[in-house]
């Protein structure tokens, strides 16, 4: 009797589960499809009926674009060449001329040429402006222009560019071209190795690997593992590279969604190289993602001295999703935990401000967590380190003048302008500086700063309302003082620009591999994680 009071409670609660389950599926199910219908027919009404011609391919990505920038930056739509640009960042491994391109409407601008590869082999160099591939100007191709430089291997491109204000031409001999995770990795010193990982594709953990055995057996007993600049990307990759300092069965990471299918606990599933030597991992603000996992994990498991600057802030996964037409769709499907239980996402994409910005999580709404020895760690604000090192102050105005490729173009004319003997005991002067600051001038550099945009808007509409008569003089007198303002800032952020100068002409003079040569005598994060490791104690310190 009991028992069949039991399946008579049972059942009706299933049955009622089954039934709200359904029913909020086929709620969704119809309000997708509602929305579907009225897009559709929205969009066929409009570019039948608009008064001017449309381009229903532009009105499609801006709608896409638009609708999933209301979510965050890395749910993002990913047309043909963005697909192929994912699968040569994922495989490290493409055929082409072996050089960083950066695409303009009428140029392509040699960023960086990989040391031996066909465009280093035929003579480019930094700053070159490819003008014409083959027969095709630059300046009237419809398409991507950075597709005209692959090809099949050993084909030939005869390439015209200018440089220094000289035109000039080359024919490169296409090649396989593999990029490294780990571009470079060396002793320090006699017993100190150092290991660069610089993203996470799909040779990460296979070239960590090898890095770490080969250095062991040039008689490393510490490792300096950096990660700054490294953004991230496979997260498979990321655990097995954890999986070489700790051991079989520990937990890394763990993902959470509303999808069930993606909440998983992801554990070490080999035996690792070294469970007990000491080591140093470098981060900064451009360690994101994976980088994060990384580094995160190691701090949380009391297995790594995470030294550097605050992490990137990226607790988010991504998996790119099939669509038509050889079109994907990267979402963001789950957020990432680490050992101890912390996510480190620093922005808030679902809580934005007036402007539709995301909300940084304030340092007050962090919360507290403990490593496997009882360290306190936090969450919300990216992976903190636990010896600060080097954050140069870098204001929006510092940020204007790299992205605006200032750093870079001083760099390219400070190369063909100065002879270097030892690139090695290389360092720029307060001359330079100066010199760079009338660059600056000289190249008409201009940012308008929030509050210069808000200014000229009040001053604007005091002039619509006929009431700028009277504050036209104080208007001019405070636009000239936020001019001076931004001057004094440039000055602020001088150790920032000063690094981020020495960096491009160092690697225009002896290319990457060269800079990481240069970092080991000259980095101030390098030679305090040397200095941790060189005295036991206090690195046991550090992770009590």
């Amino acid at each position: 009797m009991k028992q069949f009071f039991k399946k008579k409670i049972i059942i009706p609660i299933l049955a009622c589960s089954l039934f709200f389950t359904t029913t909020a599926f086929k709620n969704d199910f119809f309000e997708i499809a509602k929305q579907l219908e009225i897009f559709t027919t929205l969009f066929k009404e409009l570019n039948m009926n608009y008064v001017d011609e449309t381009n229903p391919g532009d009105l499609m990505d801006i709608a896409i674009k638009s609708m999933l920038a209301s979510l965050d930056p890395y749910t993002n739509f990913m047309n043909e060449q963005d697909v192929e640009a994912a699968r040569i960042n994922n495989t490290g491994d493409y055929t082409g001329i072996g050089a960083r391109i950066k695409t303009f409407k009428d140029k392509l601008v040699v960023v960086e040429p990989y040391k031996d590869y066909p465009a280093d082999k035929a003579g480019l160099k930094a700053g070159d402006e490819i003008i014409k591939v083959g027969n095709v100007l630059i300046e009237t191709y419809k398409d991507y222009s950075g597709d005209l430089l692959k090809g099949a291997p050993n084909s030939e491109v005869e390439v015209t560019y200018n440089r220094q204000g000289k035109t000039q031409t080359a024919t490169i001999k296409r090649a396989e071209v593999e990029i490294k995770a780990v571009p470079y990795f060396s002793m320090i010193n006699e017993k100190t190795g150092y290991i660069v990982l610089s993203k996470f594709n799909k040779k990460a953990h296979k070239e960590t690997n090898y890095a770490l055995r080969d250095l062991k057996a040039q008689g490393a007993e510490k490792i300096i593992l950096d990660l700054r600049g490294n953004p991230g990307g496979l997260l498979n990759e990321a655990i097995k590279i954890v999986n070489l300092f700790v051991p079989k069965g520990q937990l890394v990471v763990t993902t959470k969604s509303k999808v069930k299918q993606y909440n998983k606990t992801y554990y070490t599933q080999s035996e690792p190289i070294d469970t007990e030597i000491p080591l140093v991992v470098l981060i900064n603000g451009r360690s994101a993602s994976a980088s994060e996992i990384v580094s995160g994990a190691l701090q949380d498991l009391d297995r790594a001295v995470v030294v550097g600057s605050r992490s990137f802030g990226k607790g988010l996964v991504q998996r790119p999703k099939l669509l038509t037409y050889g079109t994907q769709v990267k979402i963001t499907i789950s957020r990432y935990y680490t050992p101890s239980g912390r996510c480190i996402q620093a922005l808030d994409y679902w809580h934005r401000d007036e402007k539709g910005e995301a909300v940084r999580v304030k340092q007050e709404q962090y919360n507290a967590f403990k490593t496997k020895n009882g360290r306190q760690v936090f969450d919300g604000g990216g992976v903190y380190p636990d010896v600060l090192v080097g954050q140069n102050k870098k204001s929006p105005v510092a940020t204007a003048i790299v992205n605006n490729d200032l750093i870079f173009n001083y760099a390219t004319n400070y190369h063909y302008s100065h002879q270097i003997e030892d690139i090695n005991t290389f360092e720029l002067s307060d001359t330079d500086f100066t010199d760079f600051k009338k660059y600056l001038k000289t190249n008409n550099f201009s940012f308008e700063t929030e509050t210069e945009k808000a200014l000229s808007k009040a001053f604007e509409t005091a002039t619509n309302e006929e009431l700028n008569d009277n504050i036209e003089k104080d208007y001019n007198t405070l636009m000239a003082n936020l001019k001076q303002s931004k001057s004094d800032v440039i000055d602020e952020n001088k150790a920032f620009l000063m690094e981020s100068l020495t960096e491009d002409i160092v690697k225009q003079y002896a290319y990457r591999e060269g800079l990481f040569d240069y970092y080991k005598t000259h980095d101030a994060r390098i030679k305090k994680a040397t200095e941790i490791l060189s005295n036991p104690s206090k690195y046991s310190e550090y992770l009590k």
